[in-house]
């Protein structure tokens, strides 16, 4: 029986582009001795789709787009499944699903997903509207908290608002205080303030990534994280991991240099507040509708309340990635993660 061919996309007009690079060399590496084959198409900065066939560490050295490249885009035809190659050639290459390893803004976010579901190719983990939802830390935090799980205290504000307003919200919660672009990944944009003097840089810093903000309270406790795995109610998780940042707080810098911070794997927490962790992460995945698997970030309290932060959708996927190590901690190794998220994103489908 032939392979089944999967479309792994990886760079993308983000912000977050190097990191998609790394995770998408991993993903296209862990596939190699899979069930499945892998259809490598980067997407530069700029937005152009290439069909890439060279090496893998070209991949991450960021030279993957001077060679080995073929033009292409996505057949959109409804059923069609196909890359169109844009050499002149007219050539289709077949396909069976799409890994978007995509981190951030168009790629995360839905837009990459709505385009996938729209010429029905099966998509490996959340779809359009989980991926926006999840994105958007406004909207996830109050569909959270209409269902019972904890959120931090928080304000919201576009350019529109008021100078003032922001200093009242800031004053109201209780510095320090978390400024953040409501959409966005990988903490860029997000600063600690701890005095009303700080405040205007920082916010205007996270309008630089979004055209809407949020002011959340910095909940006192153990930041933790749980990796989710699975559709409906069939779910897995990892073991809890937890971040311990010996000063500031864990930035865009901090997750991938770990200057300043350590990841426990699992948590040094006890195994009946690990178990609260994990039901209030797959309580978030099942209500913001996410398939295949997510990321659930949280605060643990003192009194061992789980307090829900964000869901990324397409967390860094490399083998020392938070959300890969989580799984290998439960048992599942960083192939069988991949080649698992592939069967579940093809399951029922014709």
């Amino acid at each position: 029986m032939d392979k089944k061919t999967i479309l792994v996309l990886f760079g993308g007009c983000s912000v977050e582009y190097e990191v998609s690079l790394a995770s998408g060399r991993a993903v296209l590496e862990a596939m190699a001795g899979s069930r499945y084959r892998a259809l490598a198409a980067g997407i530069t900065r700029e937005g152009q789709w290439l069909l890439y066939t060279g090496p893998l560490e070209r991949i991450t050295e960021n030279t993957w787009h001077s060679g080995d490249c073929v033009p292409c885009t996505l057949d959109v035809s409804r059923g069609s499944r196909a890359l169109l190659l844009l050499d002149g050639s007219g050539r289709r290459v077949p396909l069976d699903g799409a890994f978007p390893v995509l981190h951030g803004k168009n790629g995360e976010d839905g837009t990459v997903q709505g385009l996938l579901e729209l010429a029905d190719v099966p998509v490996v983990g959340c779809g359009a509207l989980a991926s926006a939802l999840c994105m958007d830390k406004k909207r996830s935090l109050l569909l959270a908290a209409s269902a019972g799980v904890r959120v931090p205290r928080g304000f919201w504000f576009t350019p529109a608002s008021p100078r003032q307003a922001v200093h009242n919200a800031a004053g109201e919660i209780g510095y320090p205080v978390f400024v953040k672009p409501v959409r966005g990944g990988s903490s860029l944009g997000v600063s600690m303030v701890r005095t009303e003097a700080e405040l205007d840089g920082a916010v205007a810093e996270a309008f630089r990534h979004d055209g809407e903000i949020a002011l959340e309270e910095a909940v006192r406790g153990r930041e933790v994280g749980c990796a989710v795995l699975g559709n409906g109610d069939d779910l897995r998780t990892g073991e809890v991991d937890e971040i311990e940042v010996r000063e500031g707080f864990f930035d865009y810098a901090e997750k991938y240099t770990l200057k300043n911070s350590f990841i426990h794997c699992p948590a040094r927490i006890p195994a009946e507040q690990a178990e609260a962790v994990k039901e209030a992460a797959k309580t978030v995945y099942r209500l913001l509708g996410c398939r295949g698997f997510a990321r659930v970030d949280m605060f643990l309290t003192a009194e061992g309340e789980p307090v829900f932060l964000e869901c990324n959708t397409i967390p860094g996927m490399t083998p020392h990635s938070q959300y890969p190590r989580m799984m290998a901690a439960a048992g599942l190794p960083f192939p069988a993660v991949v080649e698992t998220l592939i069967d579940l994103a093809l399951e029922d489908r014709p």
